[in-house]
């Protein structure tokens, strides 16, 4: 990206590209010196203008890379959107492995550290919490009541617990078992029962839904009385009185949950679930490869980042699948997005290429060049594996976990894979917070970040600034990630966010 002059209004992102990107609002008549014509429209911030004559039909390009055709013929400094751009659809050689670079590791001796906790079996933790799960529904009123009888008096004598948060759920009964949607809704709650971020954990059942707590804590894996506790309404005598034992449950669990304090671990023991939400055309040029470099670092650091929202890279998937160590890893790649495909096929998801309204008023066209955009986040380091969504991550370095583009769902099961720590880029200007991973916020330009400085807290315009470069942008991210993991409150966990943001991916009939 050529930003040699940060007092232009115009950005280049590749000498080969036939559209340029508006820095600031550019008037209709402004001259701009670069193109050597006129604005011939009015061209907001993040917005793409023509840097030549484009003809109907004429790729489009931006960083080198096809985002659609011009319906009609283009003029040279006219405003370039969904007006007068077009999708199409064309060839996209996967090249397996073709991109694919070894990754320059630290030693272990030279790697990073951060202030964690260390759990018994030797997980790390960035946070301390007790959580409490509903099997269904029908006990969410039960764990919101547990939950909410810890206040922070009833908490003071336990200052090394972040708190006691009920996640309620919405489905557990009326579905279909088994089934895809089953087998994902007990493979998230077991999720967040082993996470690290959890001292302990209670799971609170109804007694005649479909997913029983008791086949819910075998098929998983999980073991009652290993910082895993479980009740049943029907069999503890109703709302009152199952509240009455999970508050009980819980004040068990506390004085352990006290005991452990924050020690020097490897940077290799985070795992970053990558977001992106309210997205607008700085994006892709600021927020989402600083995120990328810094999870660069991160992998050489051996940590692990974890890229998300599957129908985000429609139309860009060949730029993961070059970087995949195996064919069978790109393969993979491949059939999560051809099941999209199918599943979205006759209703207005994002692959007919349509993109939100906020995604449309930020400058983001269509599908492919949002996607081009959130790929960044990824960075440039080999893809080492594929999962499904809420999948255990086994692998370091950068891998993909497959999920919808809806942020709470897809950070929901970034946590119930692993991740511990959540980075969140946005330009339009996202309000998510999540727990027990706590979420980093990462505004794509000043102007909003100067507007919502209580909710953001990095500002990546500095790139769009020019004050400061890329590389230098992802060791900052880096930097702030490590004290964040060390404690360090984000924005969001200032303002409280995260009890309601668990939203386990539905799939598949009611009935």
């Amino acid at each position: 990206m050529d930003q040699s002059a940060s007092t232009s209004p115009l950005l280049r992102l590749h000498a080969n590209d036939n559209v340029l990107i508006a820095r600031r609002q550019i008037g209709l008549g402004e001259e701009l010196p670069e193109l050597g014509l006129r604005a011939r429209a009015q061209i907001p911030a993040g917005h793409k203008i023509a840097a030549r004559d484009i003809p109907v039909n004429e790729r489009v390009k931006k960083y080198d890379t096809v985002i659609g055709a011009a319906a009609r013929d283009i003029k040279g400094g006219e405003h370039v959107h969904t007006h007068n751009l077009t999708l199409i659809d064309f060839d996209r050689d996967p090249a397996f492995g073709q991109d694919v670079r070894p990754v320059d590791y630290l030693p272990e001796e030279e790697r990073a550290t951060f202030q964690g906790y260390v759990r018994p079996d030797g997980r790390v933790a960035t946070r301390n919490f007790i959580g409490i799960l509903s099997s269904v529904n029908c006990s969410a009123t039960v764990i919101n009541h547990i939950a909410e009888y810890f206040t922070p008096e009833r908490l003071a004598d336990y200052p090394n617990v972040d708190g006691v948060v009920a996640f309620a759920q919405t489905s557990g009964c009326g579905m279909s078992s088994p089934s895809y949607h089953f087998d994902i809704l007990r493979r998230t709650l077991a999720g967040y029962a082993r996470h690290p971020n959890f001292a302990g954990v209670l799971i609170v059942g109804l007694g005649c839904e479909r997913n029983q707590v008791d086949t819910l804590v075998e098929s998983q894996g999980l073991e009652v009385g290993h910082g895993v506790e479980t009740l049943v309404m029907q069999d503890t005598g109703g709302t009152r009185e199952t509240i009455e034992a999970g508050i009980r449950a819980v004040e068990s669990m506390l004085p352990e949950a006290n005991r452990v304090e924050r020690q020097p671990v490897s940077a290799s023991h985070l795992k970053i679930g990558l977001e992106c939400g309210g997205s607008d055309g700085f994006s892709g040029i600021s927020a989402n490869p600083a995120l990328g470099a810094a999870m660069d670092i991160l992998v050489r650091h051996g940590g692990t980042a974890i890229l998300s929202e599957t129908p985000e890279i429609h139309g860009v998937e060949f730029m993961l699948t070059r970087r995949a160590v195996s064919r069978d890893v790109g393969q993979k790649l491949l059939d999560r997005l051809a099941w999209w495909e199918d599943y979205t096929r006759g209703h207005s998801g994002q692959f007919n290429g349509v993109v939100g309204p906020g995604n449309q008023a930020g400058g983001l066209a269509n599908i492919f060049e949002k996607s081009l955009g959130s790929a960044m986040k990824g960075g440039t380091t080999p893809l080492q594996a594929v999962y499904e969504y809420a999948e255990p991550i086994d692998s370091n370095g950068f891998v993909f976990m497959d999920s919808p583009g809806y942020d709470p769902v897809a950070v929901t099961g970034q946590i119930a894979s692993g991740a511990n720590l959540i980075c969140f880029t946005t330009g339009r200007g996202s309000m998510f917070g999540s727990k027990p991973a706590p979420t980093i916020k990462l505004a794509s330009n000043t102007p909003m970040y100067d507007r919502l400085t209580e909710d953001m807290d990095i500002n990546c315009g500095q790139v769009i600034d020019g004050t400061l470069d890329m590389d230098a942008m992802g060791q900052a991210i880096f930097e702030h990630i490590l004290r964040v993991a060390s404690g360090e409150a984000t924005c969001s966990e200032r303002l409280g966010l995260g009890d309601h943001e668990f939203v386990p991916w539905h799939v598949g009939i009611v009935s």
